[in-house]
């Protein structure tokens, strides 16, 4: 799994200009699912991405964790993430998982965000032509992979 992981002050996710989903304070995840990829990695991301401190605290250093700042997550899939651009002008796509196997791992890594303390977790809308709107904070961008 590839997350990008942004610290925003408002994300959203619209499909066909009706939005689907949107979180305040926060972090939005793009969320990569390679083939291959299971329980245990969606497990140890989601107990890391809960627990990393990437807020300020009262003294303004990065202290604070999503869970500590009361914020929330907004996840949506990306399989754009496990882009392949070794060879030629055109991406390649062929580490991402299928849908039906990306989908479900997707749905429980978000579930296990919630388990490990996150508030509320929400979803953009999986296979779909997406536009996602951010309001980046700092900005705070990290790129995770297990």
């Amino acid at each position: 799994m590839k997350i990008v992981l942004q610290r925003v002050k408002n994300a959203s996710v619209s499909v066909g200009g009706k939005k689907v989903s949107g979180i305040g304070v926060g972090l939005l995840l793009l969320v990569g699912v390679a083939k291959g990829d299971g329980e245990a990695e969606a497990g140890w991301l989601a107990e890391k991405i809960s627990s990393l401190r990437v807020f300020v605290d009262e003294e303004g250093k990065m202290n604070l964790s999503v869970r500590d700042a009361g914020g929330e997550v907004l996840a949506v899939s990306q399989f754009t993430l496990l882009a392949d651009t070794r060879k030629g002008k055109r991406p390649s796509f062929v580490g991402a998982a299928p849908p039906q196997e990306a989908e479900p791992l997707f749905d429980r890594f978000c579930d296990l965000l919630g388990e490990a303390g996150v508030g509320s977790v929400k979803k953009g809308s999986f296979g779909a032509m997406m536009d996602v709107a951010l309001v980046s904070d700092g900005p705070v961008t990290i790129v995770l992979e297990r």
